[in-house]
């Protein structure tokens, strides 16, 4: 750091601290919307048109305000340049052996898409199999998925384009690595289940004109696709005409007997139906007709179906279906509910079973029989995060991947018949795992609950509340914050900081109890329990509030939207990303309707009046001093739609009475975030933490 830094970071604090910002003139209109006799109005509805003119220009407007407003801080080139030496690492991941075939991707260091690879031999260097990086100037195709066909001879996978949740599918055929002209498309969030000579899949209608990124996602479609045809002779397999916002994910058998179809209309809870493709004309069978549980297929041994679920169980078990018999009362339960872990996920090796637990927010890995019999645990590096990769069942290697806050992601081999594990590949990282530490701690919330949270950071540290301290959250659908690395945190974590996460009530850190403690009526449990947090983290000096921020996205991003309008004295800067900040109206868009089994929505007038109370938007308040906000979104994100933030930004820029800085950082060719480039992941984060950094008046020693 050259001494003329700080000097000028002073000048500039001293500038922002004796005018308040001129942000971007936003129209106002007269929108008034009426929900059970109570008058809402949404002055800034036209954003939701983010194809319009007028929209657009507002886009260019604030991001001229944002980045002139970065392009001041002096650091922020020094930060970028940081984050490219630290992301510059090669890594592997999705590794697993198919056909005969080992495939995996792999990443150089700084290319924008991960490239896929093929090898004979584990031991081979490996062949380019696939490179995304050819399909777009500016690495913005990225590779969603992709799928070995059971014989060997297909690959298929799909490609997003800009940040879109909609996928294209192509296949190649891999002896030769040539591409054939099957070209499928409107296809979201399914997978490819192989069954002779071609696929199962699910998709929707095309949009009409200008709906793409913004328009509800309905009727969708199960369809069977025949290797070497046009996607219009694709063959109908199932779909329900009287329930148009339901979707499917259809699933086959490892010996192709079974279809499976999952039937989700919300992120909780689906509906299971089977069909015996052994029989001619079979029809299917219902055999879970409500959304009450989660039902997952994880394999089939003859007539045998074994499924993950939640049924009767909030911690989940392995249930075992016999389909000749497959009522419920004939269901057994092979591996049992663990009242003091959560069986997270269950994968066929060979002739074993391998369960994935978690206890305390940390992954554990043991090896079952395929008749429910507990072998051994298989040995982790420490406090972490695994995931399991499924390589065909006969297979006697199987592959995970384990990560923890200062374990770069690294693949591991399990021999089955042999009960050994060996390192396959672990990243070399420009970063010292050893002179960091993770610890678990436990806080109480607001109710008494008491709530798990990891910290990491320098060995040594000291707690005086000066250490810039950045606090994550995300508490919702279920979803577990678990250990993993990122290297975008590694530059708060040599700056002398502190990363905290918190796993608070909404997600699956202790089962579907502590799920449903954070939905709906429960909502305000989750901004407590990251509240109760920072307090923690204040109260015991890891930080104080001058030097503390919160981040978090899509739910997250409502989490920090939420409790910044709650708390506004308890945080330094607030960073919501993607977030779903329209509590009223989230469901009237894209996929939005499938996440009111968290939410609630504003047509039932009870649940209208709790979104109501804490909805992002609806909740800033004028004469109050928030937080330095920066708000991140992206313009082709068809998830959480960009109107959320754009809605959010105008309504708090209007209303703010304070003299920190209330930005918007919106993307180009971007969306929710999966498949982002390289290049622009870098630029983005370079630009939060220097936000951060900046408005915590810390100077990074860069």
């Amino acid at each position: 750091m050259t001494k003329l830094i700080i000097p000028a970071i002073a000048l500039l604090l001293a500038a922002c601290n004796q005018t308040q910002m001129k942000y971007p003139e936003t129209l106002k209109d007269a929108t008034v919307d009426n929900y059970f006799g109570t008058s809402v109005e949404d002055p800034y509805r036209w954003l939701e048109d983010d194809m319009s003119q007028q929209t657009g220009e507002w886009v260019t407007a604030q991001n001229v305000l944002t980045d002139s407003f970065l392009t001041a801080i002096p650091y922020r080139e020094k930060i970028r340049e940081r984050l490219t030496q630290l992301w510059n690492f090669s890594r592997m991941n999705n590794l697993e052996k198919k056909g005969g075939h080992y495939f995996y991707s792999y990443n150089t260091g700084l290319q924008n898409q991960d490239v896929i690879m093929v090898k004979e031999n584990l031991n081979d260097s490996g062949q380019v199999f696939l490179d995304p990086n050819l399909l777009s100037e500016e690495g913005t195709s990225a590779l969603s998925m992709f799928s070995v066909s059971n014989d060997g001879k297909y690959f298929a996978y799909g490609i997003a384009k800009a940040g879109s949740d909609w996928n294209e599918f192509f296949i190649k055929e891999i002896e030769g690595n040539k591409d054939l002209d099957d070209h499928l498309k409107w296809i979201k969030f399914s997978d490819i289940s192989w069954y002779k000579d071609g696929f199962f899949y699910s998709r929707f209608n095309e949009p009409k004109e200008g709906d793409a990124l913004k328009g509800e996602n309905l009727n969708n479609k199960v369809y069977y696709h025949k290797v070497g045809t046009a996607q219009s002779s694709d063959v109908l397999v199932y779909e329900d005409p009287e329930h148009p916002g339901f979707s499917f994910s259809p699933s086959v058998s490892d010996d192709e007997r079974y279809l499976l179809v999952s039937v989700i209309e919300s992120t909780t809870g689906n509906a299971l139906y089977v069909k015996d493709l052994a029989k001619a004309n079979s029809e299917f069978v219902r055999l879970v007709d409500n959304f009450e549980n989660d039902f997952a297929f994880v394999g089939s041994i003859g007539t045998s179906l074994f499924l993950h679920t939640n049924y009767n169980a909030p911690k989940y078990k392995l249930l075992r279906v016999d389909m000749q018999n497959p009522g419920p009362e004939k269901w057994l339960d092979l591996i049992p509910e663990n009242q003091d872990q959560v069986l997270e996920s269950c994968s066929f090796a060979a002739d074993k079973i391998v369960a994935k637990s978690l206890k305390d927010a940390r992954n554990l890995l043991s090896v079952y029989s395929t008749d429910g019999n507990y072998f051994y645990d298989i040995e982790l590096p420490g406090i972490g995060t695994v995931s399991f990769f499924n390589s065909s069942p006969n297979e006697k290697e199987a592959f995970y991947q384990f990560t923890s806050f200062n374990y770069p992601a690294s693949i591991f081999g399990y021999n089955i018949e042999e009960n050994t594990v060996k390192l396959v590949f672990k990243p070399e990282v420009d970063f010292n795992s050893e002179d960091y530490i993770t610890e678990q701690v436990f806080y109480t919330s607001k109710d008494g609950t008491r709530i798990p949270m990891f910290l990491t950071h320098k060995k040594g540290i000291v707690a005086d509340g000066t250490n810039p301290t950045l606090l994550y959250g995300y508490g919702g659908f279920n979803i577990t914050l678990s250990p993993g690395f990122s290297v975008r945190n590694i530059v708060w974590l040599e700056n002398g900081g502190v990363y905290a996460v918190a796993n608070i009530r909404g997600g699956g850190e202790y089962g579907e109890d502590w799920h449903q403690a954070g939905t709906i009526l429960n909502k305000q449990n989750v901004f407590d329990d990251f509240i109760a947090a920072a307090e923690y983290l204040v109260e015991n000096k890891y930080t104080s509030s001058k030097k503390l921020t919160v981040f978090g996205g899509s739910n997250g991003g409502l989490l920090v939207g939420a409790v910044t309008n709650q708390r506004p004295d308890l945080f330094a800067v607030a960073i919501p990303a993607v977030g779903v900040m329209d509590m009223l109206r989230y469901h009237k868009f894209t996929i939005g309707r499938y996440w009111a089994s968290d939410y609630g929505t504003s047509d039932d007038s009870t649940q209208f009046e709790y979104l109501y109370k804490y909805s992002p938007i609806h909740n800033i308040n004028g004469g109050v001093e928030y937080p330095a906000v920066f708000v991140t979104t992206g313009d082709h994100d068809d998830r959480v739609v960009p109107a959320h933030s754009f809605k959010y930004i105008a309504n708090l820029q209007s209303k703010h009475s304070g003299k920190k800085p209330t930005l918007i950082r919106i993307e180009t060719n971007a969306g929710h975030g999966a498949g982002k480039p390289i290049s622009k992941s870098i630029a983005e984060v370079a630009d939060m933490w220097s936000f951060a950094f900046y408005n915590m008046g810390f100077v990074p020693y860069y």
